[in-house]
């Protein structure tokens, strides 16, 4: 229950906060940003703002979704014969279409409609009592879908195709902007709990409690200056020397540790502790505990973590293989163990996601982000759009491509995970 606790939480915040960076910048930019939801499924609670926004609370907690004006799929069908009821403003203008049984308008007008047009010319037609009228629709009316979500129409003058070459790419771009920008908070916060960022520059050591170091005398802030013949400068040196000193140790011999506690230089000899396949001497790297460390901290973990990211891209591209990728399955397993391993590890988790997934989106597949940042690119060069059937058929392409893709994965993890 916990993982499945843990996963929810992850996922959801990574989608919702990639959401949020497309509804920011989409209204910035002036598009309608019809609705935005927490969460899939039935909707459990709702809230429109003074500019025609619909937010949205849904019962399945899954991410969540951002309805721009005129983006992909975001259209309203009305087949023809369609029962509805109008609802008039004082100038005759159509301020509300109810095409759901419910939220009824005890003043409204009932209509079968035969034609519409709520983009360009807004209007609306049909049959009422047994004549063929027509109705114009005022530009901030709503429509009540079948299903009872209440959202504004779209005009062309308000949706995504009709904002500036530059306020459509800040708006794809944002997405992955934000996920990265959570990336590095987290990152942050985690350095803040750890007490500060490892500095591998130093052979300064701590010390763990009863630990081999520690029973020798040796305390948080000492140096470690040799190891048997090998000198050490850094926690790099340390490690390999460690290393190239245990190998085919005997049980009962030791190996000599010069250190410099405060302006006294000694030499002991300790026996390490083997922990599996190594030996140890009971000491960590030291930490970088100023406030500015710790915010660099962050950043330099978040851009570790990047690069860590884009190496097995690339390895991806070069030899690819299902076993390198993971879907859902995959993530809910991580989201436990790290459950399992406590917060820290959940941070660390949701950190490197958040990377990834804002480094995945900017992949140029029409379906993604970095596929409409590419269109917007092309747009800016060419002077002139794409034709809107050819951008649309590029993306379905991409879409295709992603949900066999995705099917593909998932049904790899399932298989590695049961069987």
């Amino acid at each position: 229950m916990l993982g499945i606790i843990t996963f929810i939480i992850i996922f959801g915040i990574l989608v919702i906060v990639h959401e949020f960076g497309h509804f920011y910048f989409a209204k910035k930019s002036g598009i309608l940003v019809r609705e935005f939801a927490i969460g899939m499924g039935p909707k459990i609670f709702s809230h429109v703002d003074r500019e025609g926004t619909l937010y949205t609370l849904r019962i399945l907690p899954l991410g969540g979704y951002v309805r721009m004006a005129g983006w992909g799929d975001d259209k309203t069908e009305i087949k023809t014969g369609t029962p509805a009821s109008l609802t008039l403003n004082e100038q005759g203008l159509v301020k509300r279409i109810n095409l759901s049984q419910s939220k009824l308008d005890p003043t409204s007008l009932p209509m079968n409609v035969t034609a519409y047009d709520l983009e360009d010319q807004l209007r609306i037609t049909g049959l009422v009592l047994d004549d063929i009228k027509t109705y114009a629709v005022d530009h901030n009316a709503t429509i009540v879908e079948e299903d009872g979500t209440e959202i504004r129409i779209a005009p062309l003058d308000v949706q995504y195709q009709n904002a500036s070459v530059g306020g459509r790419l800040i708006t794809n771009f944002a997405g992955p902007m934000n996920n990265f920008i959570l990336g590095i908070v987290v990152f942050v916060i985690l350095v803040f709990m750890q007490g500060g960022m490892a500095d591998f520059s130093s052979n300064h050591v701590r010390v763990q409690e009863n630990g081999v170091a520690a029973k020798a005398g040796i305390r948080n802030g000492d140096q470690i200056l040799k190891i048997n013949q090998y000198r050490i400068a850094n926690w790099r040196d340390l490690t390999q020397a460690v290393d190239q000193s245990t190998r085919q140790l005997p049980p009962s011999k030791t190996i000599a540790v010069t250190y410099k506690s405060g302006k006294a230089v000694k030499t002991v000899d300790l026996k390490p502790e083997k922990r599996g396949r190594h030996y140890v001497l009971g000491v960590q790297v030291t930490l970088k505990t100023s406030l500015k460390d710790k915010i660099l901290g962050g950043f330099e973990l978040a851009w570790t973590g990047a690069f860590t990211i884009l190496n097995a891209l690339k390895g991806l591209i070069v030899a690819f293989s299902l076993n390198k990728l993971g879907g859902p399955v995959a993530m809910y397993q991580m989201s436990n163990q790290a459950a399992q391993n406590g917060l820290e590890s959940v941070l660390q988790l949701m950190a490197m996601l958040s990377i990834n997934l804002g480094i995945f989106n900017l992949i140029p597949i029409p379906a993604l982000d970095g596929g409409k940042i590419l269109m917007n690119l092309i747009e800016a060069i060419r002077r002139k759009p794409l034709k809107r059937e050819t951008e649309t058929y590029i993306t379905l392409a991409g879409v295709a491509v992603m949900v066999v893709l995705m099917i593909a994965v998932t049904w790899n993890d399932i298989m590695r995970a049961f069987f």
